[in-house]
Protein backbone atom coordinates (compact mmCIF):
# COMPACT_ATOMS: atom_id res chain seq x y z
CA UNK A 1 0.00 0.00 0.00
CA UNK A 2 2.93 2.21 0.65
CA UNK A 3 4.23 2.17 -2.62
CA UNK A 4 0.48 2.85 -4.21
CA UNK A 5 0.32 5.57 -1.47
CA UNK A 6 4.01 7.44 -2.71
CA UNK A 7 3.54 6.22 -6.64
CA UNK A 8 0.05 8.44 -6.31
CA UNK A 9 2.02 11.48 -4.47
CA UNK A 10 4.71 11.60 -7.23
CA UNK A 11 1.98 11.52 -9.89
CA UNK A 12 -0.09 14.19 -8.08
CA UNK A 13 2.90 16.08 -8.18
CA UNK A 14 4.41 15.48 -10.99
CA UNK A 15 1.07 16.87 -12.64
CA UNK A 16 1.06 19.76 -10.36
CA UNK A 17 4.59 20.23 -11.78
CA UNK A 18 3.12 19.97 -15.52
CA UNK A 19 0.12 22.62 -14.38
CA UNK A 20 2.27 25.05 -13.14
CA UNK A 21 4.60 24.85 -16.13
CA UNK A 22 1.77 24.87 -18.51
CA UNK A 23 0.58 28.57 -16.66
CA UNK A 24 4.06 29.64 -16.99
CA UNK A 25 4.47 28.79 -20.66
CA UNK A 26 0.77 30.75 -21.09
CA UNK A 27 1.66 33.83 -19.49
CA UNK A 28 5.40 33.73 -21.67
CA UNK A 29 2.69 33.54 -25.14
CA UNK A 30 0.78 36.19 -23.65
CA UNK A 31 3.28 38.24 -23.63
CA UNK A 32 4.78 37.20 -26.61
CA UNK A 33 1.50 38.06 -28.40
CA UNK A 34 1.84 41.34 -27.14
CA UNK A 35 5.44 41.75 -28.54
CA UNK A 36 3.97 40.73 -31.64
CA UNK A 37 1.28 43.49 -31.84
CA UNK A 38 3.50 45.87 -30.83
CA UNK A 39 6.08 45.05 -33.34
CA UNK A 40 3.27 44.96 -36.37
CA UNK A 41 2.36 48.46 -35.17
CA UNK A 42 5.85 49.63 -35.30
CA UNK A 43 6.50 48.56 -38.71
CA UNK A 44 3.40 49.33 -40.27
CA UNK A 45 4.72 52.93 -39.03
CA UNK A 46 8.01 52.68 -40.10
CA UNK A 47 6.58 51.31 -43.64
CA UNK A 48 4.13 54.29 -43.36
CA UNK A 49 7.02 57.21 -42.53
CA UNK A 50 8.98 54.89 -45.35
CA UNK A 51 6.28 55.87 -48.41
CA UNK A 52 5.91 59.43 -46.61
CA UNK A 53 9.96 59.97 -47.44
CA UNK A 54 10.02 58.39 -50.62
CA UNK A 55 6.71 60.97 -51.62
CA UNK A 56 8.95 63.27 -50.34
CA UNK A 57 12.13 63.07 -52.30
CA UNK A 58 9.91 61.71 -55.50
CA UNK A 59 8.95 66.02 -54.91
CA UNK A 60 12.37 67.29 -54.15
CA UNK A 61 13.55 65.44 -57.61
CA UNK A 62 11.09 67.26 -59.58
CA UNK A 63 11.75 70.80 -57.74
CA UNK A 64 15.28 69.95 -58.36
CA UNK A 65 15.13 68.98 -62.12
CA UNK A 66 12.29 72.26 -62.33
CA UNK A 67 15.28 74.47 -60.81
CA UNK A 68 18.13 72.78 -62.60
CA UNK A 69 16.41 73.33 -65.86
CA UNK A 70 16.45 76.42 -68.39
CA UNK A 71 12.65 76.75 -68.74
CA UNK A 72 11.63 80.31 -68.46
CA UNK A 73 10.41 81.13 -65.42
CA UNK A 74 7.86 83.53 -67.02
CA UNK A 75 6.53 80.73 -69.13
CA UNK A 76 5.50 78.63 -65.82
CA UNK A 77 4.06 81.77 -63.92
CA UNK A 78 1.88 81.90 -67.71
CA UNK A 79 0.83 78.44 -67.46
CA UNK A 80 -0.14 78.48 -63.49
CA UNK A 81 -2.11 81.82 -64.43
CA UNK A 82 -3.91 80.19 -67.04
CA UNK A 83 -4.95 76.96 -65.24
CA UNK A 84 -5.89 79.57 -62.13
CA UNK A 85 -8.23 81.06 -64.42
CA UNK A 86 -9.85 77.35 -66.23
CA UNK A 87 -10.26 76.37 -62.79
CA UNK A 88 -12.37 79.67 -61.35
CA UNK A 89 -13.94 79.32 -65.06
CA UNK A 90 -15.07 76.08 -64.01
CA UNK A 91 -16.00 76.73 -60.52
CA UNK A 92 -18.54 79.96 -62.34
CA UNK A 93 -19.73 77.45 -65.10
CA UNK A 94 -20.54 74.85 -61.88
CA UNK A 95 -22.13 77.90 -59.73
CA UNK A 96 -24.15 78.89 -62.87
CA UNK A 97 -25.37 75.28 -63.13
CA UNK A 98 -26.63 74.95 -59.91
CA UNK A 99 -28.22 78.26 -59.83
CA UNK A 100 -30.31 76.87 -63.22
CA UNK A 101 -31.27 73.90 -61.42
CA UNK A 102 -32.92 75.64 -57.98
Amino acid sequence: MATLSTQMNIIVEKTSNLIQLCDALQEENDLLKLEVQSLQVAFQTSTDKIQQLEEKLKALAVAKTLEDSDVDRDAINEKILDTKQKINDFVREIDRCIGLLK
